[in-house]
């Protein structure tokens, strides 16, 4: 919160001056996601504004031409692909950074956040739904595989 501060007050603006949040929603770290949407949506609540979701892949190709494949970095040598085209959005799968050539990369984060902002600038005054995480697969965390020690009583 206090780098956001720090924005406004750069921009010569304030929180009451907002009248929409912006959001990236994912793909991404699952509780990286978690915390921003939670907390745009908090902020959102707490200023009586909209919160709207842009996923990584909308940002990426914003201002590209359709048909579009975007690729966005991923764990372990990987990527997260999706399609775009004019009638909508494929679904992304998880791939070897080696078999997605002929996907755009992902622009630099700061000119991500500034699609994200330019994007919800556009839905801006139009019904949105809730910003939620934009999962494409579960999360890295599993059960325990051991039970748990027994309490001393």
């Amino acid at each position: 919160m206090p780098l956001l501060e720090e924005v406004l007050a750069e921009a010569g603006l304030s929180w009451g001056d907002l009248g929409a949040i912006g959001v990236g929603t994912g793909p991404g770290n699952f509780t990286g996601l978690r915390v921003a949407v939670s907390a745009a949506r908090g902020l959102a609540l707490g200023l009586g504004v909209p919160a709207m979701g842009v996923t990584g892949f909308e940002a990426a190709a914003l201002d590209l031409p359709r048909p579009v494949t975007i690729a966005l970095p991923a764990p372990r040598d990987h990527l997260w692909v999706q399609r775009l085209t004019e009638a909508g959005a494929e679904t992304p799968q998880l791939l070897p950074a080696s078999d997605a050539p002929e996907a755009r990369p992902a622009p630099p984060p700061e000119a991500l956040a500034l699609a994200v902002a330019r994007i919800a600038q556009g839905r801006a005054g139009t019904p949105q739904p809730r910003p939620a995480p934009f999962y494409i697969r579960a999360a890295d965390a599993a059960p325990p595989r051991e039970a748990p020690p027994p309490l001393i009583a």
